[in-house]
């Protein structure tokens, strides 16, 4: 399979996902859309998120889930199915805006993950606003990334991951590593990532998308960038050089606000010689594969992140063959 490609899974929308389509643009869009003008609002919506990781989440009786403990915060290891490789591992950067969500949250993601990659995923508890900072979630990220490599895990088996915010932390790891010189992971993986913190209206998809209002995420943009310059590429990732990175996936659905971000990182990473496989699918709402419990197209993108990861292998074990 050929890494550096668009692709545009066809498929007919099953009544899952226009159910759960139809439930997002009556419920979470209105209500992000009435309570995120706030800072207030930021820290109840992060109260409510630890209070979700207290539910029971039913999981498979192969997945396993262990805490894991690195650096200044925490997080967990997911392993799922029987032929996990324990050389190699994902790690893993929850979305959330950075300011919700945890590993718990993230495991109908994590376990699957896991399972495509053949690989342990490490889900990392990052630091959040609204008590801490862009810089504190990259630090973590970054730390996480070095106590592998310490731990003897090769950099080209390390995979990084994430979606939404998780996907932005992801990029801004990857600038951040090129930049520091150190050795680069061997593939990574974003889900709808948030790329671009800059003070423009989103008008693409401003009506169509049934999660996301644009103009919220404009606010949550402003928040986080607050002293800092939203053009710095370790804040808006869609603006940085590419150069050196590794193979990437992006995937995102059309109907989203953040599409044309994910987009431009395609493009601009493809501009700079790295091998992208764009995945845009149908009418799928943001960050998809976290509905994967109930919904068949967010389970089939798993299997294309699997295809790519396998690519990925596959091409590394090519070139070191003919080093040899």
């Amino acid at each position: 399979m050929h890494i550096d490609r668009d692709v545009a899974p066809d498929y007919p929308l099953s009544w899952q996902a226009r159910a759960f389509i139809g439930l997002m643009r009556g419920t979470l869009k209105p209500a992000s859309s009435l309570f995120m003008r706030h800072a207030l609002a930021l820290d109840c919506a992060s109260r409510l998120g630890g209070l979700v990781d207290l539910l029971p989440l039913r999981l498979p009786g192969h997945v396993t889930v262990t805490p894991a403990a690195f650096s200044a915060c925490g997080g967990e290891w997911v392993r799922a199915g029987e032929e996990v490789d324990e050389a190699k591992v994902v790690l893993y950067f929850h979305g959330g805006g950075y300011f919700s969500g945890s590993p718990a949250t993230h495991r109908p993601i994590t376990w699957r993950l896991s399972r495509v990659a053949r690989r342990p995923v490490l889900a990392l508890d990052y630091r959040q606003g609204p008590v801490h900072r862009l810089a504190d979630s990259l630090s973590d990220a970054l730390d996480a990334y070095r106590c592998l490599l310490e731990q003897g895990y090769a950099p080209e088996d390390v995979i990084l991951a994430g979606d939404s915010a998780g996907g932005h932390l992801t990029l801004a790891s990857l600038l951040a590593l090129r930049d520091r010189e150190l050795p680069m992971p061997g593939a990574a993986v974003c889900l709808s990532p948030w790329a671009d913190l800059t003070d423009f209206p989103r008008r693409v998809n401003a009506w169509q998308d049934p999660m996301l209002p644009a103009g919220r995420v404009r606010w949550l943009a402003r928040r986080w960038t607050s002293g800092l310059d939203p053009r710095d590429p370790l804040v808006s990732p869609v603006l940085g050089d590419f150069a050196g990175l590794p193979p990437l996936m992006i995937l995102t659905g059309s109907t989203e606000v953040l599409r044309d971000e994910a987009r431009r990182v395609a493009v601009r990473a493809r501009q700079a010689g790295v091998p992208v496989r764009y995945e845009e699918w149908r009418r799928m709402p943001h960050c998809f594969p976290l509905l994967a419990d109930v919904v068949p197209e967010a389970r089939l993108a798993f299997r294309h992140m699997g295809e790519f990861l396998s690519a990925v292998g596959a091409s590394s074990a090519r070139d070191e063959g003919a080093a040899a």
